[in-house]
């Protein structure tokens, strides 16, 4: 133990030189949350607006495939110039299917017209979803006949329209 000659202080503590890990932890979380929320506000919303409306389109055909299922009658789904159609379902009752898209500037097209039932197995069918003004970006949604109509990724190679 040291001992002091009458008049000496206790010397004098070096103030630190650096941060501490937990100010180094607060200024990386910080800057984290801000990199997050700016890259959730640049997200494309062209992207966004077909995103939405590939799970809107498979939740319809998957709807009218349990409707088709349900009523015993066969079911097909069609794309039109100002949206898409319904053959087979009634145009009246408790939950029309609705025949348009939500946004504007999405077209659709598949190889043949989906058919939806009454089988439970259908054949693998797919809908090919791209923006009118940016004809690159597209999305398909599609079954394999067995499992439900799910949004995938365009297939390798896939021309546009």
């Amino acid at each position: 133990m040291p001992i002091l000659a009458a008049g000496n202080r206790w010397p004098r503590r070096v103030p630190s030189r650096g941060f501490t890990l937990l100010e180094l932890l607060i200024v990386v979380a910080i800057v984290a949350l801000a990199s997050a929320g700016v890259s959730l506000a640049l997200r494309d919303s062209a992207q966004s607006r077909l995103d939405t409306q590939a799970q809107r389109l498979a939740a319809l055909l998957e709807s009218a495939r349990a409707q088709s299922r349900t009523l015993g009658v066969p079911v097909r789904w069609r794309a039109t110039p100002n949206g898409f159609a319904w053959d087979g379902l009634p145009a009246t009752g408790p939950s029309p299917l609705p025949t348009g898209w939500t946004e504007n500037g999405i077209s659709a097209s598949s190889a043949q017209p989906v058919l939806l039932g009454p089988e439970p197995l259908i054949p693998p069918q797919s809908v090919r979803l791209w923006l009118t003004d940016q004809p690159g970006r597209s999305l398909q949604v599609g079954t394999d006949g067995v499992r439900p109509f799910a949004v995938q990724s365009p297939s390798p190679g896939a021309a546009p329209p």
